[in-house]
């Protein structure tokens, strides 16, 4: 018999599962319509100055340098995660960063796709560098409300 989980585990494992499960699906229709998967290819090579610099300055590590230079075939979105797809949203688009940049959590009067990006990658980083497997209700809650109605609605526009 499985012991249940306390109310901190579940919060822990239910923010995980919607950042890891749903909001890459969300951030993925975000970037395949900024950086579409037939002209990746050729985009990531015409920017890839940008992009060594960016390694250069570990912004890039040499795992996500493969993912986008693979040497046989070609780069897929599928393949990459949510850092490495709004690190190249941010530094290969003109898309405009939020209020806050893409560092800091949007105020939530702030709704526009770039907010909910910075948003997922908020929370995803504090999930990341999180130091138990536990969070609490109000943090929880919190997280929730901010990255849910994100991951739907972009969810739900892959549906439609």
């Amino acid at each position: 018999m499985m012991a249940s989980l306390l109310t901190e585990e579940e919060n822990y494992v239910r923010l995980a599962l919607l950042l890891k499960g749903v909001s890459p699906r969300a951030v993925r229709l975000y970037f395949d319509r900024e950086l579409p998967p037939t002209d990746l290819h050729s985009t990531l090579n015409t920017n890839k100055k940008t992009l060594s610099d960016l390694k250069c300055q570990r912004v890039l590590n040499q795992a996500q340098w493969n993912l986008l230079f693979p040497t046989n075939g070609v780069p897929d979105s599928t393949t990459f995660d949510v850092t490495l797809m709004i690190c190249l949203i941010r530094n290969l688009t003109s898309v405009t960063q939020p209020i806050n940049g893409f560092n800091s959590l949007p105020p939530s009067v702030e709704t526009t796709p770039q907010a909910d990006l910075a948003r997922i990658k908020w929370y995803r980083n504090i999930l990341a560098h999180h130091d138990s497997n536990k969070m609490a209700t109000a943090d929880f809650d919190a997280a929730w409300s901010n990255i849910s109605d994100v991951s739907v609605t972009y969810v739900l526009m892959i549906i439609k």
